[in-house]
């Protein structure tokens, strides 16, 4: 290799390793409070659900106003999924509701607080979410039409396919 190149191959090198040690540069910190508005995640036991509450009469007219459109009706099925009904699940293409696959009532609350109304994502309101939730849980007769949810009976809500689920890789847990 001729003297020139040998140079030129040394600075690449030598150059290159400086620039590896600083790194791409790219991002900032971020600070806790931009993290906050994302932090909202609901375990199955309800630990991270907030305060409020509602009752199936008060979802009943949110769910009109906001959920019928894409649901249906009372929640039967539209364009979306039906968030009411649903039979056994007694072969693989079976229809999968909240009341029949679901294994928490609290990811019912996180779904709906999370990703609707579809078109304008996480605009409701905890207490409107907790409505919701009670309007569904009791259309599905899961709970009753005079019960209120909140963060202390949400998490008491026993779905009928809690247990339903089978653990693909025991070895792996």
């Amino acid at each position: 290799m001729p003297k020139p190149l040998h140079a030129f191959a040394l600075a690449v090198t030598l150059g290159s390793g400086a620039a590896v040690a600083e790194g791409p540069n790219l991002g900032r910190p971020i600070d806790p409070a931009d993290i906050a508005p994302w932090d909202i995640s609901i375990l199955p036991d309800g630990t991270g659900l907030p305060p409020g509450g509602g009752t199936p009469a008060q979802g009943e007219r949110i769910f009109a106003q906001k959920c019928a459109m894409c649901h249906g009706e009372r929640g039967k099925g539209g364009v979306a999924a039906a968030v009411v009904g649903g039979g056994p699940i007694d072969r693989i293409e079976a229809p999968k509701t909240i009341a029949n696959f679901w294994g928490y009532s609290t990811t019912v609350f996180d779904f709906i607080r999370r990703a609707m109304p579809w078109q304008q994502p996480r605009t409701l309101t905890d207490n409107e979410v907790y409505a919701l939730t009670a309007f569904i849980l009791a259309e599905n007769k899961l709970i009753g039409q005079n019960d209120s949810m909140n963060a202390d009976t949400l998490p008491k809500v026993r779905m009928p396919n809690r247990d339903g689920f089978i653990i693909r890789f025991p070895d792996e847990i």
